[in-house]
């Protein structure tokens, strides 16, 4: 008998390759969701949608009867009365998994595990909050609802992506850097280069949520991240690499930058302190990651066959141009 995933969410990014990853491993696939971006699967008859808000219980249970899910996976849940609601409607499925995020983190330690780093504290205040400052609050508060939910008997787990990348990223953060390195022959990183903000690539945090569902200890989280991390200088060289492009790589101090009257800080990827996750326990359920190359490449040629420039985090290249010719004058 074939299972039946219910996808909260399932048309963008994310949503969209766990979507294909359900597909791939032979289930039948719904989403849920408010219909407001164009549906990639309305041409297939293994996909459908159920029109509403997430954040309406009665959407919930409506998705519910009409489904009858065996797996859940939650790509829209972004304060905890989400991640509440949903494990009270889809109790008794038997895979609820909540998309958390590494932002949930509230230590700085190299790498972060899942049993040992704290969480971030999170107020009613935050909880119900929408700004990007509440976000890893938010996300935190999310995953102890988990914790909750399994302790009453739930089949709940969390998994908490870095930075995600890949085809359809519409956050356009990895796009920057693609467009810098397709367009200039001299790319300006912020500091040494040698700073780490580790990613995962979107097929893999795909990957990872099916696994996650099908094999994970309820009440538990798993990190997903690349498993091989890198570095900003070694970002802008491997995009060069697939793109089969030359790019020179050039390292400004905050002094260097200042000719621009720029900061490190406004370079999108730019983290002073490394973010790097311990993905051990993901990879004990037997999840694999996708070698960084392979992942670039397709990164890549979704790209070049996007409209998709990261013009959003631009720091401005004439800014640049002044850091360039300051560097070559020491």
């Amino acid at each position: 008998m074939t299972d039946t995933a219910l996808v909260i969410g399932g048309t963008r990014f994310i949503g969209r390759h766990t979507v294909s990853e359900l597909l791939a491993n032979d289930y039948e696939v719904a989403m849920v969701n408010r219909g407001n971006h164009e549906n990639p699967f309305a041409a297939n008859d293994r996909v459908t949608h159920v029109a509403g808000d997430r954040t309406d219980r009665q959407t919930l249970r409506a998705a519910k009867r009409s489904v009858d899910p065996d797996v859940v996976i939650d790509c829209v849940a972004y304060h905890p009365a989400d991640v509440e609601a949903a494990t009270d409607v889809f109790a008794d499925v038997d895979g609820y998994v909540y998309i958390s995020s590494g932002s949930s983190y509230g230590a700085e330690e190299i790498p972060k595990r899942e049993d040992e780093t704290p969480l971030c504290g999170c107020t009613p205040e935050q909880a119900t909050d929408d700004s990007q400052d509440t976000y890893g609050n938010r996300k935190a508060e999310g995953d102890r609802a988990v914790f909750a939910a399994a302790e009453a008997g739930v089949n709940a787990v969390a998994v908490r992506p870095c930075i995600v990348y890949g085809p359809h990223d519409y956050t356009e953060r990895l796009d920057y850097w693609i467009d810098r390195v397709l367009s200039y022959d001299r790319v300006v990183v912020p500091g040494d280069g040698q700073n780490v903000w580790q990613r995962a690539y979107v097929e893999d945090v795909a990957s990872a949520l099916r696994i996650a569902a099908e094999r994970g200890e309820p009440g538990a989280a798993y990190n997903v991240g690349d498993r091989r991390a890198l570095t900003l200088a070694e970002t802008v060289e491997t995009i060069a690499d697939a793109a089969d492009t030359d790019c020179e790589v050039v390292p400004a101090s905050a002094d260097a930058l200042a000719a621009g009257d720029l900061t490190p800080d406004e370079f999108v990827l730019y983290r002073e302190y490394p973010h790097l996750l311990d993905t051990c326990a993901l990879a004990d359920l037997g999840w694999e990651s996708t070698p960084v190359d392979e992942a670039m490449e397709r990164t890549v040629a979704d790209h070049r066959n996007s409209d998709r420039d990261g013009s959003e985090w631009d720091p401005g290249r004439e800014a640049e141009e002044r850091v360039l010719g300051v560097k070559e004058t020491l």
